[in-house]
């Protein structure tokens, strides 16, 4: 089969697969159950652009079939001219919605539309590395706010200065881990800290990590067999009450050694869900990189070492810039950027991804194929 008529039959099939739920979503028992209601509303609106994009294409390669009848049949010369200048015109939207159509049958990963749990640590640089933890952890809760996306705070390690040793935020948005898995690495700060007297200006870094976050029925752990739970006092701010309670829970996975401690909540039942949440992620991020690792050597991982010379992106504040180092882009109004408006970043970061998926496909796949 050519890779034409391999790409024709893969629209076809969408098409088809998103009239099915588009008429699953209308019929009654779906309306009343919220759970198939949320589970087909999410593949809706993955298909829905795709489906869009093929009723365009169709409607065009109907305007062409037109546009070449009128050149071929008529006689009068200005008519045929006009004719050929519609063609040109409508064969550079046909190639232009391929492409688009090509990117969008990407293989789609189940996370992308799924909710984040977002790790940011402080790196290198004592006190200012933990300050600027801070003001990561505030950049993505506004990006958050900015995309009606619900930011929740599940474990936090503050330093004495308002700074952050270690946040864990549940991000839950659709398609929060699609924009938000670009954000995992070193980043790296440049600027006179607070507590610098002589003006020189310092470099510090903080990691971040993003994790799909996991149903408890796709990662299953047994509490009996698979950890321990150990129970003891709330430590660090947050009033008396949280120094009176044993409310903080800490969940050794025993098979590989991941340790996840949470005290925020005063609630010791609700620390260890949130606990046994976090574990789910990182065991699942564990097993995806696994993956990765199998089908292509040269993926490296997300967690770097969190020193100075591993970065994907710098701010820095003399020059009001911030560089992402994976494309090479420079941003100025850091303070913007810094509010939470990435998209800019993201975007930019989407299509080398996308073309890098392409290649990809293209090698896996040979023109010959279906």
């Amino acid at each position: 089969m050519s890779e034409r008529n391999g790409l024709e039959a893969r629209l076809e099939e969408v098409a088809r697969q998103f009239d099915e739920i588009q008429a699953d979503l209308a019929r009654p028992e779906i309306t009343s159950d919220p759970d198939s209601l949320r589970r087909l509303g999410r593949e809706h609106r993955r298909l829905e652009p795709v489906a869009t994009a093929y009723r365009q294409l169709r409607e065009i390669r109907h305007e062409l079939d037109g546009a070449r009848e009128m050149r071929d049949a008529e006689a009068d010369d200005e008519l045929r001219a006009m004719a050929r200048d519609e063609i040109s015109r409508l064969e550079d939207e046909e190639a232009r919605l391929l492409e688009a159509l090509k990117v969008l049958l990407l293989p789609h990963d189940p996370a992308d539309e799924g909710d984040v749990i977002l790790e940011i640590r402080a790196g290198a640089g004592g006190e200012e590395a933990a300050l600027f933890a801070a003001e990561l952890l505030r950049m993505y809760t506004r990006y958050a706010q900015r995309h009606g996306w619900k930011a929740d705070l599940m474990s936090l390690h503050e330093t004495g200065i308002e700074g952050v040793k270690e946040a864990i935020v549940e991000i839950a948005g659709d398609g929060a881990y699609s924009r938000l898995k670009f954000e995992g690495g070193t980043h790296r700060v440049q600027r006179v800290p607070v507590t610098e007297s002589s003006g020189r200006i310092h470099t510090s870094t903080a990691t971040v990590v993003v994790l799909p976050e996991v149903e408890e029925t796709e990662i299953e752990i047994d509490e009996e067999k698979d950890v321990r739970i150990d129970v003891k006092r709330s430590s660090g701010p947050g009033g008396q009450s949280v120094n009176t309670t044993d409310s903080a829970v800490r969940v050794t996975h025993l098979e590989t050694g991941m340790v996840v401690e949470i005290q925020d909540e005063k609630s010791q039942h609700k620390n260890k869900a949130k606990a046994l949440a976090v574990l789910r992620a990182r065991l699942n991020e564990a097993e995806r990189q696994r993956q990765r690792e199998a089908q292509s050597a040269a993926r490296r991982s997300m967690i770097g070492a969190g020193d100075r010379s591993d970065k994907i992106r710098t701010y820095n504040f003399p020059q009001d810039r911030v560089t992402d180092h994976r494309i090479g882009m420079d941003l100025s109004n850091l303070p913007r950027v810094l509010d939470g408006e990435l998209d800019r970043l993201i975007d930019a970061l989407i299509t080398p991804d996308q073309a890098d998926r392409l290649a990809a496909l293209g090698e896996a796949e040979p023109a010959g194929s279906a």
